[in-house]
């Protein structure tokens, strides 16, 4: 384990030549269109950008150009939620249906149980794969929050860790209710405002006054065309999977809560107190890889670089991306967006090289099996798992070769087809899902002793 005390904390002087060199060099190899990227270290915010917004038009990124940055806007939303933690307008630990009524799930004992912490750190036990319009009006979240009421749980509450979005939807709501604000102007006055955000926004259309990247598609080692869809998002999704953002600003707002909470102003948006218990880590994550978590706070993805701690979230939003990931005992931010092609290699290569530079971590390689795999005793995890829209079926073969099957059913059924791969152990409980790159899957428990299993952070209980 690496000691904190023995690490140089003097923050090099950041090269931005040398970096952009490198951004280039490897946005190219990994056949990313454009690409923005912020590094906070040494108090200052170094703002790059590399290639082009639209391969069909050929205008270029710059450091002031915005893109979707997906469910980054989660930690928008959780420091919202926070701030009013903080003002004593609403409280942790409190049940949901206590601030909204209107809040219920298909279990009314879960219903009375659910709270504000479970819904910010994923253990609340509502689903991610519940898309809902509600349309373009100012009552979509409060349309979705009701649509929402007979979707099925993942899991009990505080019974494991499942990516929810859902939840976040319903924050949304919270901070609605108790701001008298939709949920875009709560961000924009609370935290937009005083962060000095002027490249940073929840609808599509405040983009259009700002240099915008398009999505892109293709095959893997080519250079993708751009998607015929900007944005599939509706409105209600945006405080689980919309916020339009800068990588400066989004380097901007992680520098508030690196500052324990103050604005480049000195205007204080949160506590100290109210910062750290974010990064408070409220469980453990059995998938450690599908957002690089080791384990999740109050809306930040928690990690472990080898004993040195971090936190930042993941997104992605029509082949639009978004990596944003701090090192408190170094006060560095790196913030990545990208707008299609190979990016996560970008992100592994690039992010990987900037954080061992400035703060001394060393990022863990890409998720795969050994090249000799253990030997694992399928008979317990072999079976059934179901939730809400989505059954997985493992097999295992006669020559011992195991399979996974991932279908959507019931009201998801015409969702997309059935997906099915070989699983390669990485050990007794990780497998490696094998497809263009590996995914991980992941069998653990719940606290009430029901095996499951996790694909891409959701959890499904074993039922035969």
């Amino acid at each position: 384990m690496c000691c904190l005390d023995s690490l140089n904390l003097s923050s090099p002087r950041f090269d931005v030549d040398r970096w952009q060199a490198r951004l280039d060099e490897l946005r190219a190899a990994h056949h990313v269109p454009g690409a923005s990227l912020a590094v906070l270290t040494g108090g200052n915010i170094h703002e790059l950008a590399s290639g082009v917004l639209h391969r069909g038009t050929g205008v270029e990124v710059t450091t002031d150009s915005v893109f979707l940055a997906g469910s980054l806007a989660k930690a928008y939303t959780a420091t919202l939620v926070i701030r009013l933690v903080d003002s004593g307008a609403l409280d942790l630990d409190a049940p949901v249906v206590s601030v909204l009524p209107e809040f219920a799930t298909p279990d009314p004992q879960a219903t009375k149980t659910i709270t504000i912490r479970q819904l910010l750190s994923h253990t609340g036990g509502v689903t991610n794969d519940f898309s809902y319009d509600g349309g373009r009006g100012d009552d979509c979240l409060a349309k979705y929050v009701q649509a929402a009421r007979e979707v099925a749980l993942d899991c009990p509450p505080g019974t494991a860790i499942s990516y929810g979005s859902l939840g976040y939807v319903v924050l949304g709501r919270v901070i609605e209710v108790l701001t008298g604000k939709t949920w875009d102007q709560a961000l924009k006055d609370l935290l937009f405002t005083p962060l000095g955000l002027e490249h940073s926004m929840t609808l599509p259309e405040e983009a259009l006054r700002f240099r915008v990247a398009m999505g892109h598609l293709g095959e893997p080692g080519q250079d993708p065309d751009p998607a015929s869809v900007w944005d599939l998002m509706p409105r209600s999704a945006g405080p689980y999977g919309r916020v339009i953002v800068s990588a400066g600003d989004v380097a901007r707002f992680a520098k508030m809560h690196l500052d324990g909470g103050l604005a480049a102003d000195g205007t204080r948006v949160l506590s100290a107190d109210a910062v750290a218990a974010m990064q408070r880590r409220e469980v453990d994550s059995p998938d450690k890889w599908s957002m690089s978590a080791d384990g999740w706070g109050l809306g930040w993805t928690l990690h472990d670089w080898n004993g040195i701690p971090g936190y930042g979230h993941d997104g992605s939003a029509v082949t639009q991306h978004s990596y944003l990931r701090v090192v408190p005992h170094a006060g560095v931010a790196v913030v990545l967006l990208a707008n299609g092609g190979n990016f996560s290699r970008l992100y592994v290569d690039l992010v990987a090289e900037l954080l061992a530079e400035l703060a001394g971590v060393r990022m863990p390689p890409p998720f795969a099996p050994a090249a000799t795999p253990p030997k694992v005793d399928m008979t317990e995890l072999v079976g059934v798992y179901k939730r809400e829209g989505v059954l997985t079926t493992i097999t295992q073969e006669d020559d011992g070769a195991a399979r996974i099957r991932y279908e959507f059913v019931d009201g998801m059924k015409d969702f997309s087809p059935p997906l099915e791969a070989d699983l390669t152990p990485v050990s007794q409980t990780v497998f490696a899902a094998s497809g263009e790159d590996y995914i991980p899957v992941v069998f653990s428990t719940l606290t009430n002793g029901t095996p499951c299993v996790y694909v891409s952070m959701r959890c499904t209980p074993k039922i035969a």
